[in-house]
Parts: structure tokens; C-alpha cells; sequence
């Protein structure tokens, strides 16, 4: 694997991981850096959805829905799931590669609701990712712009 993202030790501890602590930590960091600018867009369709992601190489799912007031951890089913490594996630919102390449070379796979898969893919488009990196921290901004640029 090229470039990989997290070392094989802390990718076999983070596999162990039950879903919901992940889930929870995503949804706070989704309502704090997200959600400010989903707010500003058209969002309506991804409410009362339940979505997954999960990062292949590092074994992480995260469960979440989205509600009226944001990002909340989720265990039911999801309507739409979504899987690729962490590599290629990070290749994503730096920009760098196009979600429809990674889909049609299988490096990124969608499951369930391709509807919701497209809704979710355009809205994505429509976020400027340094939009996004100013709630954060200044350090922390920095570090993950820097993170993005390395792949």
C-alpha cells in the first residue's frame, strides 16, 4: 500500500474499537465543522437518514444519522454506506481525486440508497473544504491542511 495513513499497530488497536465511541467523537466533530456550513446549503434530504462510514485499511466504522440539529451517533441500519480506505477519504477532501474515479476503479464503494449516494456526493462538492479546516483550531488546521497535502 502506498502512503498508508496510520501505522498497522494503531490501525489493529482502532479495529477493537466498538462502533459507538468513534460514532460519537465523528458527530461532534462533524456538528462542530460541518454543520455550520451544511446549514447554509440545501440539506433537507439527508435528515432522519442513517449513514456508515468505513475505513478499510484502519477496520473504523463510524454510524451516524442526521437530525434537525446535526450529527448524532447511530446504531440501525444504514441507508447508505460508504467504504474506502484512509488514504483515498483523505485524497477526497483535500480535493485531490474525484469521488466518481475512486467509485468506478472500486477504490470507493457506496451500498444502499443511490439516491441518498448522489445527494450526499453533490452537497460534499458544494462545502469548501477551508471552510470547513476554520473551525478548527489554528495548530489543528494547519497540521490536517498539511496531512491533506502529503497524499
Amino acid at each position: 500500500m502506498l502512503n498508508p495513513v496510520f501505522p498497522p499497530r494503531l490501525a489493529h488497536v482502532i479495529a477493537r474499537l466498538p462502533a459507538q465511541p468513534p460514532s460519537l467523537v465523528f458527530s461532534l466533530l462533524a456538528n462542530r465543522l460541518l454543520w455550520p456550513v451544511m446549514k447554509t446549503l440545501d440539506h433537507q434530504s439527508l435528515l432522519d437518514r442513517r449513514y456508515a462510514i468505513h475505513v478499510r485499511d484502519v477496520g473504523l466504522s463510524l454510524r451516524f444519522t442526521v437530525t434537525p440539529r446535526g450529527f448524532a451517533p447511530d446504531s440501525d441500519t444504514p441507508d447508505l454506506a460508504i467504504s474506502a480506505t484512509a488514504r483515498d477519504f483523505l485524497l477526497l477532501l483535500s480535493r485531490r481525486e474525484d469521488p466518481d474515479t475512486l467509485f468506478f476503479s472500486r477504490r470507493l464503494v457506496s451500498e444502499g440508497n443511490t439516491e441518498l449516494g448522489l445527494i450526499v456526493k453533490n452537497l460534499l462538492d458544494a462545502i469548501d473544504p477551508d471552510t470547513v479546516l476554520r473551525g478548527l483550531p489554528v495548530p489543528l488546521a494547519r497540521a490536517t491542511q498539511r496531512l491533506m497535502r502529503r497524499f
